[in-house]
């Protein structure tokens, strides 16, 4: 994963969510199980989750890629579920937990980046990436440094 010099500071892990190639991106083909389901990447479990509806949620994991899985969770004619403002960071933060978890060396991965701060590059994307002025919220930094905490105290007991 590449490194790029910010004026936020000169460590600073920037990585794409929607790149297949980076293994700690959304997009990254391992598999997982999680709520009695097999799901072939966080992308598939994150955009199935927004649905109560079991039909649309199958429809979303059985997606032949994760893009078509996003396309398909983004559609505006289906109802969301009502509280997923309120859950969506949980289900993400779920995905890669358990993702990392299913598979040590992406938890060894994540590990390895010490105390760098994550920030998931994206000119377009406020909430889960930096944004074009990188003042974004970068929510999926955010969830990768929190499930890194997480491993590391797991580790140390």
């Amino acid at each position: 994963m590449p490194l790029f010099p910010t004026e936020t500071g000169e460590n600073d892990l920037y990585l794409s969510r929607s790149d297949p190639d980076n293994r700690l991106g959304t997009f990254a083909a391992f598999s997982f199980e999680l709520e009695g389901k097999v799901w072939p990447t966080v992308e598939h479990y994150f955009q199935g989750m927004k649905f109560n509806d079991e039909t649309l949620q199958e429809k979303v994991r059985t997606a032949a890629t994760p893009a078509q899985a996003r396309k398909l969770g983004r559609k505006r004619d289906r109802s969301f579920r009502r509280d997923w403002k309120q859950v969506r960071e949980t289900v993400m933060t779920r995905g890669v937990y358990v993702r990392c978890r299913t598979y040590p060396d992406l938890a060894e991965e994540l590990l390895k980046t010490g105390d760098q701060k994550i920030v998931e590059n994206s000119n377009f994307d406020y909430f889960w990436g930096c944004g074009r002025d990188r003042r974004g919220h970068n929510s999926y930094g955010k969830v990768l440094m929190n499930v890194r905490a997480r491993l590391r105290e797991e580790h140390q007991k």
